[in-house]
């Protein structure tokens, strides 16, 4: 059978998998990184066989479902067995013992403690993997999910490695020493090197608007190529896209992640909704940006959109191993939904349901947040620090003593921007509700309500205009209140944007409703 990996003539041949030094115990002292049990004998022989014959369904059924069964009945607090000890029973092959080794480390990410070297190791393991993709020809098919995940992880890691690296406190001489010698492991350099050279190299932003153009059919094929092609470089540099934003959210700059987001129509449905972790990282990543920018309508328009599509599908996706992970950016959504409305109020851009379980889960906090007092910047704190990425400081520390832990620095300065944001719109809440009152009212008489002379009322009013507005990502000015104004000789015309009553919508829900009852009705039997 020909294998399916046709490499070029550079350094990337099908050879045996080196050995790496260290990264191979587990923390259970009777794990044998050398015994292969028959089941996982059997597990990689029809992975690679599947792998090697581009039966992409096979390979999802082994990748999503076997994995998972195996790790939970036999490997549930140890590693699975060693890539060199594996690599007898798939022909030596290179590519398919990095794609081994990228699902031993996750498994030791998600079940185990990783050890400062299991770090190192797995940051080297993706580096080689991605170069072959780069710069080899890869002639493989692989689920999407699984290419989804690979970016996903690639990103935690890099997050994961940060924090590691930022608690010096209790490190031990050990790992001090490999810190020392390995400075230049998740280099966020070399992670944003790696992720834009698979934008590049895959070509994905110019297939994106080929197929604008109807030049093209990618989202048509969820991304795979039918025509006995490969979708691995295509879709690396797709979810490369999405790791991107991720990346620049946890270094705090929100333009450039919505920057490299921005190929990506997110308005529509695409090959980023196909993976439900996908899906939901995206509009998560997409709406936190939008909230630091203060585009208040755009986040909250997302938020809402993906939180009624989780209400709706979430049962489908109990069974899920990234069940829990849905679960948790659901709440994280919903209280930075509470966040964007209490700071602009838009309630006629969310839906019913969603509105029901916003006001369930923060109706209180909500009504506090509004006050802008100091038990309202206690609220918006608690709120905040729960539902914000891990911000990461990407330099490496300085390993002098005293050793001290870092880890929160990045979070505290995001959370010390963003409540300087929210004390700047005390005065602004004041404003809101007097103009709220009338359609015109001249400015002597607002500034003897607000006890503020005219100069300083001009100016809370201008402060208004500007924190009311914002710039959408294609430069243009848009208002982010559902009240605006404007003045003309000292008189303020308030322009008040009346929430739109859709009596159609309601009517439509109860017809529905009424002709279940009629159909429930239908189906008892009278005695």
């Amino acid at each position: 059978m020909a294998s399916s990996y046709d490499y070029d003539d550079g350094p990337y041949d099908s050879r045996p998998y080196p050995s790496s030094a260290g990264g191979q115990q587990g923390g259970d002292l009777g794990y044998d990184p050398n015994f292969v049990p028959d089941s996982v004998k059997t597990f990689v022989v029809h992975l690679y066989r599947y792998i090697r014959e581009k039966n992409v369904y096979e390979i999802l059924q082994m990748y999503e479902g076997s994995f998972q069964r195996l790790s939970e009945r036999m490997f549930r607090d140890s590693p699975w067995p060693s890539v060199e000890a594996v690599a007898p029973y798939v022909d030596n092959d290179h590519v398919f013992c990095l794609l081994y080794r990228e699902m031993w480390f996750r498994h030791v990410y998600a079940r185990l403690s990783p050890t400062g070297r299991q770090r190192v190791d797995s940051w080297d393991n993706y580096c080689s993997l991605f170069s072959v993709v780069l710069h080899g020809v890869v002639n493989m098919q692989l689920p999407i999910l699984w290419l989804w995940d690979m970016v996903d992880e690639f990103v935690y890691q890099f997050q994961s490695y940060c924090q590691y690296r930022a608690k010096l406190k209790n490190k031990t001489e050990e790992e001090l020493q490999l810190l020392k010698q390995y400075d230049q492991a998740w280099n966020v350099y070399g992670v944003l090197n790696y992720l834009q050279a698979l934008v590049e190299k895959s070509m994905i932003i110019q297939i994106l608007e080929r197929e604008k153009e109807g030049l093209e059919q990618f989202t048509a094929t969820d991304g795979y190529d039918y025509q006995g092609g490969s979708n691995v470089l295509k879709m690396l540099g797709y979810y490369s896209m999405i790791g991107l934003l991720r990346v620049h959210c946890l270094l705090g700059d929100y333009h450039t992640g919505l920057k490299c987001l921005a190929p990506i129509d997110i308005s529509q449905q695409g090959v980023y909704t196909t993976v439900i972790g996908s899906h939901i990282f995206t509009i998560y990543h997409y709406g936190f940006a939008n909230l630091m920018l203060r585009r208040y309508v755009e986040a909250t328009r997302e938020f809402n959109k993906i939180l009624l599509y989780i209400l709706k599908f979430k049962q489908y996706h109990q069974k899920s191993p990234q069940f829990d992970q849905i679960l948790k950016k659901n709440e994280q959504m919903y209280a930075l939904l509470a966040i964007c409305l209490s700071l602009c109020p838009q309630t006629k851009l969310i839906e019913e349901n969603v509105s029901a379980q916003l006001k369930e889960k923060y109706n209180d906090k909500m009504l506090k947040m509004q006050r802008f007092d100091d038990e309202a910047y206690a609220v918006f704190d608690e709120l905040f620090s729960y539902a914000c990425p891990k911000f990461i400081t990407p330099s490496a520390p300085a390993l002098e003593e005293p050793l001290i832990n870092y880890n929160q620095d990045a979070y505290r300065l995001q959370l010390k921007l963003f409540l300087y944001e929210v004390k700047q719109q005390q005065l602004l809440a004041g404003v809101r509700n007097y103009l709220k009152l009338y359609s015109t009212i001249s400015i002597a008489k607002l500034a003897t309500y607000m006890e503020v002379d005219e100069a300083t009322l001009r100016t809370i009013l201008m402060t208004y205009k500007h924190k009311m507005h914002a710039v959408d990502s294609d430069g243009k000015i848009i208002c982010n209140s559902d009240l605006d104004f404007y003045i003309i000789d000292d008189i303020i015309h308030v322009i008040d944007a009346k929430a739109r009553k859709l009596h159609g919508d309601y009517f439509l829900r109860q017809i529905l409703k009424f002709e279940e009852i009629n159909a429930e009705l239908d189906r008892v039997k009278l005695d």
